[in-house]
């Protein structure tokens, strides 16, 4: 079983106002509830309402090449020739802080080539800012789209800078940025600490339902993390809304990433990492098929597959070459593609296990766990057994899950922004 964390009351955290004060919790500008209003990510609404209070401050930020305004410019320019701000100190998450790295690569400290500001790596020698990267800084702002998925590291990059910043006694605050696939749909089992990572370090769920800003103060609201935090909120976002619905810009948050639908989809294809199967990375849409030299009888995974009848996915065939630096590279092979019908009824969690388990099923010998990745990206070792079990015991896994994401969306409420 796993522990759920009590709701306490969060002294800790406060919403964008002039002075970061607790007392407009909840609270957004008139203008952002207008009707046709235009949605402005967090750094917009900061220069807009709440620029005064970072004035003569030393400002550490944390930012990717997603963390931009709506005209395209980046978070760093705009922070940079801000009046009376002092950009002192840039850092980088995974992909480092232009977003071109790939998926596990280690990233070096360097110098902002535009502006000058060193940067440091949180995801090369370290993950977690030391205190003497913050040595010249008054607060810390992070500022990076997420996918709203456990199986990411973004998200935990900003809980542990965060968590760092409150030890050194820095300020920490979150430029909000939508959730890409609906901030309304929680899913999946929550992780179970005895397997925790960079890609799970809080038990929350595997499609956690969150904004950034909203994650963050879950977490210093339930005193998992002990931070002095701001959330700086979008104006005009619904909870409801899919990215591309926003009027916003997609902007590949990783190189993997490229389309909604595949970050839909990723809560459960990211399992087959776990597996020797190919996810898709070095093909043409990662994230959205999975396949092996020996899935020879894909046609008849596919088939077995639709006959499930699942929520908003048609699957079939697709033979794909992959890219020489990718896993399975240079093959041509078999795959099974996942096109999205219907987005509102894709259960991506779902998707992924019957996948594994259809495919497991009749190739058991072929098949390989790398068994450490599938159960930290899982978030506990139930799902490896289950699918090596029998359908009913997914089946009852997946009730399992539901029962956890339905407790977890519970737990969160008190924190949401928005409606």
């Amino acid at each position: 079983m796993h522990k759920i964390v009590r709701m306490q009351p969060c002294r800790r955290f406060s919403i964008a106002v002039a002075a970061f004060a607790a007392s407009a919790v909840g609270a957004q500008a008139p203008a952002c509830n207008a009707p046709g209003a235009p949605v402005l990510p967090g750094v917009e609404v900061l220069l807009r309402d709440s620029l005064a209070a970072l004035r003569g401050q030393r400002v550490g930020l944390i930012t990717n090449h997603s963390g931009r305004d709506r005209a395209g410019t980046s978070t760093i320019d705009l922070l940079h020739k801000a009046p009376g701000v002092r950009l002192t100190t840039l850092y980088g998450p995974e992909h480092g802080i232009r977003g071109t790295g790939q998926a596990g690569a280690s990233i070096g400290n360097s110098v902002d080539s535009a502006t000058g500001v060193p940067v440091f790596s949180l995801y090369g020698a370290t993950r977690v800012p030391s205190a003497e990267m913050m040595t010249d800084i008054d607060v810390l702002i992070y500022d990076i789209q997420d996918v709203g998925t456990r199986m990411y590291t973004f998200e935990w990059t900003m809980a542990l800078a965060a968590e760092a910043a409150g030890k050194a006694g820095k300020r920490f605050i979150v430029l909000d940025r939508p959730n890409p696939i609906r901030n309304d749909r929680v899913e999946g089992g929550v992780l179970d600490v005895a397997f925790r990572s960079f890609v799970g370090q809080y038990p929350v769920a595997a499609r956690y339902g969150m904004t950034p800003g909203e994650l963050m103060r879950y977490l210093v609201g339930t005193k998992q993390v002990d931070v002095q935090l701001s959330v700086i909120p979008m104006c005009g976002y619904r909870n409801s809304a899919w990215y591309d619905e926003l009027g916003l810009t997609w902007i590949d948050p990783s190189p993997n990433l490229r389309t909604v639908d595949a970050a839909l989809l990723y809560p459960g294809m990211v399992f087959f990492e776990g597996t020797n199967l190919s996810e898709g990375r070095g093909t043409d849409a990662p994230f959205t098929q999975a396949g092996a030299p020996w899935l020879i009888d894909a046609q008849a995974m596919v088939d077995r597959l639709n006959a499930r009848k699942l929520g908003g996915v048609h699957f079939d065939v697709a033979w794909r070459s992959i890219e020489a630096a990718s896993k399975l590279g240079g093959l041509t092979i078999p795959m099974i593609r996942v096109r999205v019908t219907d987005r509102n009824a894709v259960r991506p969690v779902e998707v992924g296990a019957w996948m594994l388990r259809t495919i497991y099923a009749a190739h058991a010998k072929d098949w390989q766990w790398r068994a450490q990745a599938i159960d930290r990206l899982s978030g506990s070792d139930r799902l490896r057994k289950a699918v090596e079990t029998s359908d009913a015991a997914v089946s009852a896994l997946l009730a399992e899950f539901g029962a956890e994401s339905a407790r977890f969306a519970l737990q969160v409420m008190p924190y949401r922004l928005y409606r």
